[in-house]
């Protein structure tokens, strides 16, 4: 066994990568006396709540996590101790609640300093001052915690536009080539990375799986196959984009390995970097790949600085609107039971794969808020958040605000339709055919509207519209008019806020919005008396 000076233990959440980790690299740094290395504990612990499997859930996968996220996290896992083992290391796998878990390593192992990624979502930073408090601070434990997940500090960011210093990115780390061994574990209860069986998945059954495989090495050559086309690289501007583009996503389809850190998001702005510098033109931000890459800190900015940023009560920045409860019309939606196919196969992909092009998830969140069922935000929210492999806490509730128009966007006459958006993307609706094979043989005048197919080419097709596939839950022209006037008179009651929310307010706001959906009254489309 080797000799090791001070102990330091890196804690793996999401930075789940060798290149660009300054906290691992911090943690590899450690120095004995006498110019020794002391050992290093590369730690992930298996959240139970998160990977564990849930009967209850509405798919496969555990209380917070679909099946795909949680084979992607293991994939990833399995690749990043690969890539320890290389620099003479190896991923420590333990189970439990995550700071207890740690604590308890941190008092066996005699570590001296503790290492892990800044993290702005909230439940990591309940973990952080839980971890700090209950022990490391009184222990003396150094804590070392870089913001290497977004391209700058939200905080520093919050405190230039309230006046203060400038902020700007930090450097990108070195590469790495070597890493201090591990020490002594003693009796703790380490294991590999678990497979899915290991973790009780064993009798789940899926007939397609998401294609994109979990972790660093295939984040690598994802970016370099992205970077290579350089002409695509220049001339990408978002919104364009096929959302029908299935076999060959119209897109890079990194967004899952920047969730789990097994991408940098810092690289990744250097290598665009790079290959703007040697085209005679490219795309600019907000619409070219490094705007995305802007978006993308704005929504983890925006979510650190708002309390009650996952919710429509008590979110300062949330227009407070009288969403319908229908657990009918939800279901309907989630389980692709609308009735119109571009909706349908889209979530079925989400299903599936647990990815959409960004396009295709615009179409099915307008469709379930403002567009046609009026359903809240956050029931749909909740069901991205489960099913998505890329699920990132800020971006998620971040793009439904903005797709619902309860926040940053707030044209709420321009909606997605359910029928001609596809269309003009997908006219003989391939994308419908593959992901809804009950209409493969639907004709293309009818693979969208199936409804208005007359009988006997429903019959021809092997699919009777309201018993093989479900008749629209809605009529769009009707449903689409009805959601508008119900935003319009929402946004007349919020005029009086003024982007000063008080919870006196919002109680107010909710009150009278049930009273109106109570007594099945509509409020006035000025400014009631007493508001």
């Amino acid at each position: 066994m080797a000799v090791c000076g001070p102990n330091s233990l890196m804690w793996f959440r999401k930075s789940l990568r060798i290149h660009d980790n300054p906290a691992l690299e911090y943690a590899a740094a450690t120095n004995g006396g006498g110019g020794q290395s002391g050992c290093l504990y590369p730690v992930f612990v298996v959240d139970p709540h998160y990977m564990e499997p849930d009967p209850t859930a509405f798919s496969a996968g555990s209380g917070r996590a679909g099946l795909n996220r949680i084979r992607f996290l293991l994939e990833s896992l399995v690749d990043l101790d690969c890539s320890l083992r290389k620099l003479g290391s190896r991923l420590l796998v333990l189970k439990g609640e995550p700071a207890e878990v740690l604590i308890r390593c941190l008092k066996k192992w005699d570590i001296k300093r503790l290492c892990f990624e800044h993290d702005t979502e909230p439940y990591y930073q309940a973990l952080d001052i839980k971890v700090k408090q209950d022990y490391a601070s009184a222990a003396g434990v150094e804590i070392f915690s870089p913001v290497s997940h977004t391209l700058f500090n939200p905080a520093d960011i919050i405190q230039k536009l309230a006046g203060h210093p400038s902020w700007a990115s930090s450097p990108l780390s070195t590469t790495i080539s070597w890493l201090p061994p591990v020490g002594n574990v003693g009796n703790s209860k380490i294991s590999n990375v678990p497979t899915l069986k290991e973790l009780g998945y064993e009798d789940i059954i899926q007939d397609e799986s998401t294609p994109f495989r979990g972790g660093e090495s295939v984040a690598l050559e994802r970016l370099r196959a992205a970077i290579n086309d350089k002409e695509w690289v220049a001339k990408f501007e978002k919104p364009k984009g096929n959302p029908s583009a299935f076999l060959k996503p119209a897109t890079t389809v990194l967004s899952p390995y920047l969730k789990f850190g097994c991408l940098s998001s810092r690289y990744f702005y250097q290598c665009i970097q790079e290959v703007q510098k040697n085209v005679k033109s490219h795309t600019l931000p907000p619409v070219s790949l490094l705007g995305q890459l802007l978006w993308r800190d704005f929504f983890y900015t925006v979510a650190y600085g708002t309390p009650h940023f996952d919710q429509m009560e008590g979110n300062r920045i949330s227009k407070q609107i009288p969403w319908n409860v229908d657990d009918r019309l939800l279901a309907a939606w989630r389980d692709a039971r609308t009735g119109f196919p571009w909706i349908d196969a889209i979530m079925v992909q989400l299903h599936k794969w647990g990815w959409m092009h960004h396009l295709a998830r615009h179409s099915v969140a307008c469709f379930l808020t403002r567009g046609d069922l009026f359903v809240h935000w956050e029931k749909g929210r909740d069901i991205f958040e489960r099913l998505l492999i890329d699920s990132d806490w800020a971006i998620n509730n971040g793009n439904w605000l903005w797709l619902s128009c309860s926040s940053f966007f707030y044209q709420y006459n321009r909606i997605y339709s359910p029928t001609s958006f596809g269309k003009k993307y997908d006219p003989n609706g391939d994308y419908i055919r593959h992901f809804l094979p009950i209409l493969k043989d639907m004709p293309k005048e009818y693979i969208y509207e199936p409804w208005t197919a007359p009988l006997s080419i429903q019959t021809k097709a092997n699919c009777i519209i309201g018993r093989d596939y479900p008749k629209p839950v809605v009529s769009h022209d009707t449903a689409s008019k009805d959601c508008k006037r119900k935003l319009a008179e929402a946004y007349e009651l919020n005029k009086k806020l003024n982007g000063s929310v008080s919870e006196q307010d919002l109680k107010f706001l909710r009150r009278k919005f049930e009273e109106y959906q109570q007594k099945g009254q509509q409020p006035e489309s000025k400014k009631p008396k007493n508001l």
